[in-house]
């Protein structure tokens, strides 16, 4: 596929619902800048917004204070992700026991990628829960929570093939997942094979497409190739040329992601969720650019 293909009505705001994802400060300016993003994009009445659970366990302190703070300082509903990599079952149930206390009732469970980061061999803890339809059982049995799990239209670049990919989150679904979340794709075709894999599948949970825009071309080509996700040659081209031009980059990207999502609205998809690395101006540029805007509150 060279391009997006779609058609804007006036309408098509009103039947998307988004969702962003964030990550936890590492330190007091990364927390003040999040915060700002936090509150540019409150106002967009997102469906809920996740807070990412670092590489080996590593930030779970800083994953609860961000949740913590997201329910006591905004109308936002935070979901907390949730890995059981470099953790025992004892640790990982105390750690949903406390998200609970808090009121969190929305998880991301994720099987969660290796303390030594993407692409390193994982092993799961010997007293641990071993996946992520391991994690979804766990979260079932202390309560009726919102469950979203992960989902590869590419394939996770652990699975030998689809089919042992598509078995695992089905195992996700029989266990309680209520949705899942994509790994980011730039090719819709891909997206619209996979869903279709999916469902010949029996499963018929909600498949919502993770969308990144582009902030720096050169970094999501190297994660990319990473995680296992094509960056097509059109999009690359997109950006020629613009290394030295970030406001020019950052037309481009917010102009890009928005056709990728109304091409997917002409297809029948209604929810997105959006990877803003704890920035707030491509995510609301797209979102207006689809047709959702922000609403502000009365004064008093």
């Amino acid at each position: 596929m060279n391009q997006f293909r779609f058609s804007r009505r006036p309408d098509i705001g009103d039947r998307i619902r988004v969702s962003f994802e964030f990550f936890p400060p590492k330190n007091d300016e990364m927390e003040g800048r999040l915060w700002e993003t936090i509150q540019r994009l409150e106002p967009l009445r997102p469906r809920f917004v996740s807070v990412t659970y670092g590489a080996g366990g590593s930030t779970r302190e800083r994953t609860a204070r961000t949740v913590k703070r997201i329910l006591d300082g905004s109308t936002l509903m935070p979901a907390a992700h949730l890995t059981c990599i470099d953790a025992d079952r004892d640790t990982v149930d105390q750690v949903i026991g406390e998200f609970a206390s808090m009121g969190v009732r929305n998880f991301v469970a994720l099987r969660g990628d290796p303390a030594a980061g993407v692409g390193t061999q994982y092993r799961p803890h010997p007293n641990g829960y071993a996946n992520g339809a391991d994690m979804v059982a766990a979260l079932r049995r202390q309560g009726d929570f919102d469950i979203s799990v992960s989902a590869y239209p590419e394939r996770h670049p652990e699975s030998p093939d689809f089919a042992t990919d598509i078995d695992m989150l089905k195992r996700k679904v029989d266990n309680g997942a209520t949705r899942a979340i994509t790994q980011f794709f730039f090719d819709n075709d891909v997206y619209e094979r996979y869903v279709e894999r999916v469902r010949r599948a029996g499963i018929y949970i909600p498949i919502v497409p993770g969308i990144l825009p582009v902030h720096n071309i050169r970094q999501v080509v190297s994660f990319s190739a990473r995680c296992g996700a094509l960056v097509p040659a059109w999009l690359r081209e997109r950006f020629d040329g613009l290394d030295n031009d970030p406001q020019t980059h950052m037309l481009v990207a917010a102009a890009v992601a928005a056709e990728q999502v109304l091409d997917l609205v002409e297809r029948g998809v209604g929810d997105f969720h959006f990877y803003t690395m704890n920035r707030a101006d491509l995510a609301f540029a797209v979102c207006h650019m689809i047709g959702i805007r922000a609403v502000v509150a009365a004064a008093a």
